[in-house]
């Protein structure tokens, strides 16, 4: 990455990060991913149980293979050789663990959060119940305004995920959102997420490179 972006894109995050802070939000810049997955590790004491939501990010960081090779207790409700029935019961159990793991959809200048999801447990857990979240972006998830981060979050988040679990919504299709009511939709449940109460619970680690979607 050219290194004038690199400054912009510091600078940017930095913005947020004082953003944060007045949210009650503890806010981290990581230069790369490598910075992310060892910041994570320092977040998040050994013996802990650990687990997170579907994300394309902290597959690409490669967070979630470190963890199961470490010294935690790893509830994980995305492992493909598990059946429905079994998966289900880990998202549930995922609400009472000690550091949960997800990314967002879009982040404003301002702090402020947008999550959209077809299910609801990522939600559900940054809401409540595990003492620690740990949310993770790329710079690409910054955005201007609240407005702005539920635009990205419904027409640039929302059919890529349909398009990548092959679900049959109009987005997967046109790759335009039409707020649809399709049996398939993704779009059930959104959140905004303006404060962190208790102050400090959720941390976002804000990178500086294009991740996720």
């Amino acid at each position: 990455m050219d290194a004038n972006v690199k400054e912009a894109n510091k600078v940017r995050i930095e913005t947020v990060i004082k953003s944060l802070e007045k949210r009650n939000i503890t806010g981290h810049y990581c230069e790369t991913a490598e910075d992310a997955v060892k910041t994570i590790e320092s977040l998040i004491a050994e013996g802990s149980q650990v687990s997170w939501g579907g994300s394309a990010t902290l597959n690409e960081i490669g967070i979630k293979e470190v963890l199961k090779a470490g010294n935690y207790d790893v509830n994980d409700p995305m492992d493909p050789s598990v059946g429905r029935d079994e998966s289900t019961m880990r998202r549930k159990k995922a609400l009472t663990c000690d550091a949960f793991l997800a990314s967002l959809n879009a982040i404003t200048m301002d702090g402020e959060s947008v999550n959209v999801d077809g299910t609801g447990n990522r939600i559900a857990a940054i809401a409540f119940g595990p003492d620690k979240v740990i949310l993770v972006a790329g710079v690409n998830k910054i955005v201007k305004t609240a407005e702005d981060a539920l635009v990205r979050a419904r027409t640039v988040a929302s059919p890529i995920n349909a398009q990548r679990f092959g679900l049959k919504t109009p987005c997967s299709v046109t790759g335009a959102c039409s707020n649809c009511d399709s049996p398939d939709c993704i779009c059930n449940i959104i959140v905004t997420t303006r404060h962190s109460k208790p102050a400090g619970r959720i941390k976002v680690l804000l990178v500086g490179e294009f991740l996720g979607f």
